[in-house]
Parts: structure tokens; C-alpha cells; sequence
């Protein structure tokens, strides 16, 4: 992998409209790859395309069903994972180092990310929140935390 390489990897996302943006996004910042797992929804898909404005066209991206298997295999080729969870002990974001290759978790609107993931991630990062809601839509995240780690 090159230097400043981000894959970002959608972990049981629901929401074809969140999928769709995440990939405008992923074009927008430069992302070389995403990875969609469990029940994340996959192109062809119009919800998607049309969020997505044709990004899902020709951002390369891969199946994967369990996603703690994907981990594995990157970090065997040395990839760095963050994973995007509100848990105690989580950092701050914007306060991480963007050392690449690096992969970005990113998880399920309702229930984030497992423990089986968590455990396998080099870095539990969080958004800070400063306003009275504790979370932010997982499209939103996944822009706020890319391009944190971009300008790191």
C-alpha cells in the first residue's frame, strides 16, 4: 500500500442512503477502497446510486461477510485499524495520528460495533460531542473522521 492509503469498512450499515453517501464521500477524500460487510447493503442498487451520485461505479469495493475476518487479513498486511466507537477509553479523533495504510470501522446505526471487532482494532477513536445528542448519523461520521485523519 501506498503512503496515505484510508479503506474505510462499512460493518452491518442498514441504510442504502447512508452506504450511497459514504461512498461520495470515500470519492470526495480519496479513499482507495471500501470494504461492505454483514447486512450492509450493496451496489447495484438505486437508493445507492443515486446518493451516491455513480461514485459506487468506480469506487473499488469488496464483499465481505464477517468483518472481523477482514480484519485479520489486514492486519497480516500490516494495515492499521481505527475503529469509530463511543466506548470508554475511546480518543479523540482528531487527535490521532494518520500513519498509514490504515482501515476506518465504521458501524451499525444502532448498535455500533462489536466487541469482536473492538478487540481486534489498534485504535478506538470517537468524535467528540459537544452539543446534548451523543451521536452523529454514521454517513456524517465517516466524513468527519476521514478527513480528521487526512489533516492529522
Amino acid at each position: 500500500m501506498k503512503e496515505r492509503e484510508i479503506i474505510l469498512i462499512l460493518d452491518n450499515i442498514r441504510s442504502r442512503e447512508n452506504v450511497g453517501s459514504i461512498f461520495r464521500t470515500a470519492d470526495a477524500a480519496g479513499v482507495m477502497k471500501i470494504y461492505l460487510c454483514g447486512i450492509t447493503p450493496r451496489p447495484p442498487h438505486e437508493k445507492i446510486s443515486k446518493t451516491a451520485l455513480g461514485a459506487d461505479t468506480y469506487i473499488p469495493w469488496e464483499y465481505y461477510k464477517n468483518t472481523w475476518r477482514l480484519l485479520e487479513e489486514l492486519k497480516k498486511k500490516e494495515v492499521r485499524i481505527i475503529a469509530l466507537e463511543k466506548t470508554k477509553g475511546a480518543k479523540n479523533i482528531f487527535e490521532i495520528k494518520g500513519k498509514t495504510p490504515l482501515a476506518l470501522v465504521m458501524g451499525n446505526e444502532v448498535n455500533g460495533l462489536s466487541i469482536e471487532i473492538l478487540k481486534r482494532a489498534d485504535v478506538v477513536a470517537v468524535i467528540p460531542m459537544r452539543g446534548k445528542k451523543e451521536s452523529l448519523n454514521v454517513a456524517v461520521s465517516a466524513g468527519i473522521a476521514v478527513y480528521a485523519i487526512l489533516n492529522s
